[in-house]
């Protein structure tokens, strides 16, 4: 007996929101447009002006760079604004508490219990626990799944003011140390919940639904356990130099376009794990409050095609950055070996969704799979296997 899943979901729209925000269209700019620009701008012309003896050339390429990408993603995803300008303000008012003396934060309130980077990612790791349980008790109760928005929202302004109060903190260390925050297994792991969290919050918001952030939190809880345990075992929190294998503007973008798909490529596995849901279990509390089959495939191959991108452009760039550190494109190192058979794994998903129609349970099923190979390719490696890449082991 075959169930009909046809029918779609009261909680989400018949189609859904182009702008992911409430405009049915994005439309041309407009002031408010103008007016976040101008907002960026400023905000790095201070920087450039009050720490650009600090930054290094590409570092201020980035940061230029980041305006005018910034200023995109906020006119395709408005409630990404709110979160930027929140979290501008916040980290500079710790660039200002700092001044130039790192060790203020024992002794500033503000720093020492909120704005510090070590208290504003513990707070991270809190609050996405916390919203992981509040989403689960939303299947019974709307109000508890309104606060698990909430707290991710939070969780995603603590984590990324954060991570921009880190990367004034590395500078503070001295003379030429300073660096992105993206150099070692604590920070991309947080790099990788807040990702994550940023792509499940778009389709939250896009599709009008809450019942899918149960399932995605839990591997962003995944994700924070890990990162708990790091930290507490092996002072991973602390701001450690860069290796020289690592002093490379390569690693500025390498790093955040694997850790894009990285991301991408969990939601999809947890997009998947709740299309298993709805498929066994339709008459049941889950399975009736979860979106119809056919949004949650199309969600799951959306996803896997961002992150399948956004891969494919950092195992590219990461071919070069080899070639320019160790004059070849490509050693069959252990995590070069992986990083190939994920990307052999998700575009064969691709090729045989678009050529062969691939649907419905065994693609879930795939993409869960896929989830367990990119994990081993993300961690396992560090952890059981040694080569090039062992700077980033346990």
């Amino acid at each position: 007996m075959t169930t009909d899943f046809s029918t779609s979901s009261s909680l989400w729209p018949a189609v859904p929101l182009a702008s992911g925000d409430g405009r049915p269209h994005r439309g041309r700019p407009d002031i408010s447009d103008l007016v976040f620009f101008l907002l960026l701008a400023l905000g790095a012309g201070w920087t450039l002006a009050h720490h650009g003896s600090a930054m290094d050339y590409y570092e201020k390429v980035i940061l230029c760079a980041g305006v005018a990408v910034l200023t995109w993603l906020g006119w395709l995803w408005r409630p990404l604004r709110g979160l930027l300008v929140a979290c501008g303000l916040a980290a500079g008012l710790a660039l200002v508490l700092y001044g130039h003396d790192l060790a203020r934060a024992d002794h500033e309130f503000l720093l020492k219990y909120l704005l510090s980077s070590q208290s504003a990612i513990l707070w991270m790791c809190a609050l996405f626990i916390l919203a992981t349980v509040c989403y689960w008790l939303g299947f019974f109760s709307p109000t508890c799944a309104w606060l698990g928005t909430v707290c991710t929202w939070g969780a995603v302004f603590a984590g990324l003011t954060g991570m921009l109060v880190r990367w004034r903190e590395s500078h503070l260390m001295g003379p030429g140390l300073g660096h992105i925050p993206v150099s070692n297994l604590y920070e991309v792991f947080v790099l990788f919940s807040l990702i994550t969290a940023l792509f499940y919050l778009y389709y939250e918001r896009r599709y009008a639904t809450r019942a899918l952030g149960g399932f995605v939190l839990l591997v962003i809880s995944a994700a924070i356990g890990f990162l708990l345990w790091y930290a507490l075992t092996r002072d991973a929190w602390q701001i450690q130099p860069l290796i020289p294998a690592l002093q490379s503007w390569w690693m500025k973008l390498h790093v955040p376009a694997n850790f894009i798909g990285y991301g991408s490529f969990s939601l999809s596995a947890m997009v998947a794990c709740a299309y298993l849901v709805k498929q066994h279990f339709p008459n049941g509390r889950l399975g009736r409050a979860l979106p119809a089959p056919q949004v949650l495939d199309d969600l799951m191959y959306r996803s896997i095609a961002v992150g399948f991108a956004f891969f494919t452009l950092a195992t590219v760039l990461g071919a070069l950055w080899a070639a320019d550190a160790w004059g070849t494109y490509w050693q069959w190192d252990p995590k070069e070996t992986w990083a190939l058979i994920v990307w052999l794994n998700y575009a064969a998903w691709l090729h045989m969704r678009l050529m062969k129609g691939l649907r419905g349970s065994m693609a879930a099923w795939w993409a869960l799979v896929g989830l367990a190979v990119t994990t081993f390719a993300f961690l396992g490696v560090n952890m059981f296997l040694s080569g090039l890449h062992s700077y980033g082991g346990l």
